[in-house]
């Protein structure tokens, strides 16, 4: 087990789209385990694997208090329940120490993903959990949290990152 390097904003890396994963073996399990380190080692509550600078569509994540719960999702696909009620969260990122940004988002989904062993399940996660899970999936898919800012704050968010 190791702690991996976490990719900063404004690192291009971290907007490459994720590849599904298609082969599940001792890699996937050690990657997993070597992320769920580097979160809590970093006091965080998920973390996407591009992140990591490996482009696979794999999130861990454990939103529970005594931080031994960890939930591992692979090629996760979120379908939006309710798009009409989004609730607002303040959400921040390893990728972007010290940021804090109000994004509303769905708190009910329908969750489709495999395990490590590439077993189906289905689940319909809500609150913090559901947050957390589509936080993450924009990672996989080059979203970041700056991007539901406005432009000028964006940009200061950036200069900032950058000094």
């Amino acid at each position: 087990m190791s702690i991996l390097k976490i990719l900063k904003y404004p690192d291009p890396r971290l907007r490459t789209v994720a590849k599904e994963v298609e082969i599940f073996d001792k890699s996937l399990d050690n990657l997993s385990t070597d992320m769920l380190e580097t979160m809590y080692a970093e006091n965080g509550i998920g973390l996407a694997a591009t992140q990591v600078d490996v482009h696979i569509r794999l999130v861990v994540i454990d939103i529970s208090d005594d931080r031994d719960t960890p939930l591992i999702f692979v090629n996760p696909e979120v379908k939006i329940l309710d798009n009409k009620s989004l609730v607002p969260c303040e959400e921040g990122c390893l990728s972007i120490p010290g940021a804090s940004v109000e994004v509303s988002r769905p708190d009910k989904i329908e969750l489709h993903w495999s395990d490590l062993k590439g077993k189906q399940h289905k689940s319909n996660p809500e609150g913090l959990l559901a947050v957390c899970i589509q936080h993450e999936i924009d990672h996989l898919e080059g979203k970041l949290l700056v991007d539901y800012l406005s432009p000028l704050k964006r940009s200061r968010l950036k200069n900032r990152a950058t000094r």
